[in-house]
């Protein structure tokens, strides 16, 4: 599966002029992005001021638009706090729009382990796919907890994630096969990466056997540094890079 990640919480039009921010341009980028090999749509909405937001309405239009412009196309909404929401209010999230899939930071999440648990069992109730971001051996022994405590099943839905943002540290693909060795047994795992490396941590993955995800919110630019004209023309690389190694 390769996903993309064209928003993200962060980037604004002055890092890049083809950063989605509004719906109209979240649904323009995904279908140009589906039509240059994207499986999946990894779904961030911004507020009026471009600023990122779990607000349920807003991503209620955002699914009802991408729904009629691309039925059926797998979306994934993130829960990502970006230093602005609470487990409580990402729980408020979950429990109002039920969507059909979400990514869940377990670090972020397992802060309060009472409410942790809550927000699992709403998953589940609600039949939400969860994908578990586990960025270190850490995040993965939290997850393997909960898998023993009972409070999430067997084999779960992870990405990891290489490299930072906040430190902008580039992902490195030799972290790699380390990393998934830390996850529980018969985890289906995605990967991401930060940085000019993201392809090449990319690939690294998909020897590996990994999925991808793929997108500015990881990286605007190409390895040598240049930025990428689209969120579809780095799909459209990685797609054709996959293609000639194969």
């Amino acid at each position: 599966m390769i996903m993309v990640s064209p928003t993200g919480a962060r980037l604004t039009k002055g890092d890049h002029p083809m950063v989605p921010l509004t719906i109209p341009e979240i649904v323009a980028t995904t279908r140009a992005c589906a039509a240059s090999g994207a499986d999946a749509l990894h779904l961030h909405v911004r507020d009026a001021q471009g600023t990122h937001s779990l607000d349920v309405a807003l991503y209620a239009e955002a699914l009802e638009a991408l729904d009629a412009a691309l039925p059926g196309f797998p979306v994934q909404i993130t829960t990502e706090s970006a230093g602005r929401y609470t487990p409580a209010e990402q729980l408020d999230l979950l429990t109002r729009l039920a969507p059909k899939w979400a990514s869940i930071s377990v670090r972020e999440v397992t802060a309060d382990p009472t409410l942790a648990r809550e927000v699992y069992a709403t998953c589940a109730r609600n039949g939400t796919r969860v994908q578990h971001i586990v960025y270190d051996a850490r995040d993965a022994q939290k997850l393997t907890d909960l898998i023993a405590n009972g409070t999430l099943p067997p084999a779960p839905e992870v990405i990891l994630v290489l490299g930072s943002y906040a430190e902008q540290r580039p992902g490195q693909p030799q972290e790699l096969p380390a990393l998934v060795a830390t996850l529980p047994e018969g985890a289906r795992w995605m990967l991401c990466a930060f940085g000019h490396t993201e392809h090449t941590c990319l690939r690294a993955a998909a020897r590996l056997g990994g999925d991808l995800r793929v997108g500015f919110e990881n990286s605007i630019t190409r390895a040598d540094g240049a930025p990428w004209p689209s969120v579809e023309a780095s799909v459209a690389a990685i797609c054709a890079e996959l293609e000639q190694a194969a």
